[in-house]
């Protein structure tokens, strides 16, 4: 494995930051509480995990690269995303919010390997997803509501 440049732990801290922050303001625009920091500080702290394993398997000549930290990273997430879940009188809500973090560990996970790229992609199909697909549940619900003339049923009491 190669050694770890401080350059490029800077571009990978910074990129997971920026997408991070890309994510979260989309959740603080939709009102929702996990918001920018909470979004960026879950892609940072993902990408700083794998930073920090490889600098290890690099200071100790260890070879390869043992995922069980990438592991942890995702168990993790899914801890944080439990904590959004929430059972109203209207239904489950912060699904969204919960899947919407676990991506957001991803991200982190893919910048701190140095996958720019594949990180970029997803941060733009994770905004595509909060936005574009709200937009189409919106207008279907509409519809759904518009087409629905029967009169609800009354909760037996």
């Amino acid at each position: 494995m190669q050694s770890i440049t401080f350059t490029d732990i800077y571009l990978q801290l910074l990129l997971a930051m920026a997408l991070g922050i890309a994510l979260g303001i989309e959740r603080f625009v939709a009102h929702k509480t996990a918001g920018m920091r909470t979004y960026t500080l879950v892609s940072v702290g993902s990408a700083m995990f794998v930073i920090v394993s490889k600098m290890v398997t690099v200071q100790y000549g260890l070879t390869g690269y043992d995922f069980h930290v990438v592991a942890q990273i995702i168990a993790a997430a899914g801890f944080l995303g439990v904590g959004a879940i929430f059972r109203t009188g209207q239904g489950v809500t912060g699904i969204t919010t919960a899947t919407g973090l676990w991506v957001a560990a991803a991200i982190g996970t893919a910048c701190g390997f140095g996958y720019f790229r594949v990180a970029t992609l997803v941060t733009a199909l994770a905004l595509f997803i909060f936005t574009f697909l709200w937009f189409i549940e919106k207008q279907i619900n509409r519809a759904r509501n518009e087409d629905d003339t029967a009169t609800p049923l009354s909760p037996i009491q």
